[in-house]
């Protein structure tokens, strides 16, 4: 009897580990100036154009099933799927998720229309009902089998700002860490040594995805970023542009937002506590968790389409480079205490790599800097809300 226990045990645990990430869907939506599926058509079986229905999801290896004509595209970033006018549903898989399927009534579409094209972005979420406190500890000693992804927090708090849109939290429990360009970090700069121990004595709350063009939109009334869509994180901003958003955007929720100190960045983005060493936030691999030079067809992706690190942070390597509190200064080999960075200087420093960078500047060691009023492609923005 008891062995049979520990095999429903062990096979309930088997299928919940399995489980334990799906797919969701964080938008869906008519692309109303994209015309490529009237550029690029394909036709139905009536000879009518297909509408086109771009999918970003940051996976390779996904699958589609729901009336689909012909192949899938698999384009840089993003698939390509083609179905007849009239469809309603598609379903998305890939092997170590959890399916989804996508209603596009659910998100205003009635039924697919020929020759539009249509924006759907998944991400990857997950499911902790299934797992938390199941015998964990009476089976860690029985499964050695490294997991493939982050096991990602869900200590996350939600903060409204105004017309429907709001700022998703992460909470990074205070901590030691090395700061600077540790063993794991291949190749680093000059400016990322010596490495340091750095104490955070504060709990803080991080942002869980880089500041959007819709939330920028929402507190300033405008949208410098050159790269358009209310899903990309905002970029042409400046580090002064930024100040005054925030300052916009305390008046609005009546919060403490501020941008992230140095240490506080790599911290958060090496996995907090939760660390496992990686050379770049929440992997060894760049392309799992990142936008940058090598895959993002020269352009920035909506926020959260890869992989997260290990508390549940998208994007801290590539897609934009955020701006840090900190004026920029050379590192001390001694021990700090929630360290701020130089006393003045002419730059502040900017941490995370971008699209445009290679793989080396996406390090979570890495750092660089600008001055106050540089803004580019690049650059973008994360908030911090101190407790």
């Amino acid at each position: 009897m008891r062995n049979i226990l520990l095999s429903l045990v062990l096979l309930f645990a088997a299928i919940s580990s399995a489980l334990a990430q799906e797919l969701t869907v964080k938008s869906f939506k008519l692309a109303g100036s994209d015309l490529t599926a009237q550029t690029q058509y394909r036709k139905d079986l009536n000879d009518r154009n297909c509408a086109l229905i771009k999918v970003g999801i940051g996976l390779q290896g996904v699958q589609f099933e729901g009336g689909i004509m012909g192949n899938v595209e698999n384009k840089t970033g993003e698939y390509w799927v083609y179905m007849p006018q009239g469809n309603r549903q598609l379903k998305v898989k890939h092997a170590n998720y959890a399916p989804v399927m996508v209603t596009f009534a659910d998100y205003g579409v009635e039924k697919l229309e020929s020759n539009r094209t249509y924006e759907l972005i998944v991400v990857t979420y997950p499911q902790y009902a299934i797992t938390q406190n199941v015998t964990n500890q009476s089976l860690d000693s029985q499964h050695s089998t490294p997991q493939t992804h982050p096991t990602v927090s869900d200590n996350t708090i939600s903060i409204p700002v105004k017309d429907g849109i709001s700022i998703d939290m992460v909470r990074v429990e205070a901590g030691t860490f090395t700061m600077g360009a540790t063993a794991e970090m291949k190749d680093p700069w000059k400016e990322e040594k010596p490495t340091h121990q750095v104490t955070l004595t504060n709990d803080y709350y991080i942002g869980k995805y880089e500041v959007t063009q819709a939330l920028w939109k929402a507190v300033m009334g405008n949208n410098p970023s050159n790269f358009k869509g209310d899903n990309l994180p905002v970029e042409m901003v400046s580090w002064d542009d930024c100040q005054e958003f925030i300052s916009k955007l305390n008046r609005i929720t009546g919060k403490t937002f501020r941008l992230p100190t140095e240490a506080e960045w790599e911290y958060a983005a090496r996995g907090g506590n939760k660390s496992r060493g990686y050379q770049y936030s929440g992997s060894n691999n760049l392309s799992d968790v990142a936008w940058f030079f090598d895959n993002s067809g020269s352009k920035t992706h909506a926020v959260g389409t890869k992989q997260a690190n290990e508390l549940g942070i998208y994007d801290m390597s590539g897609n934009v480079w955020e701006w840090c509190q900190d004026w920029y200064g050379k590192y001390k080999r001694s021990s700090q205490v929630n360290p701020t960075g130089a006393n003045s200087g002419s730059n502040r420093v900017r941490r995370g790599g971008s699209w445009g960078t290679t793989a080396r500047a996406c390090r979570s060691s890495c750092r660089h800097y600008d001055s106050l009023f540089d803004l580019g492609r690049f650059r973008g923005l994360r908030l911090v809300l101190s407790e």
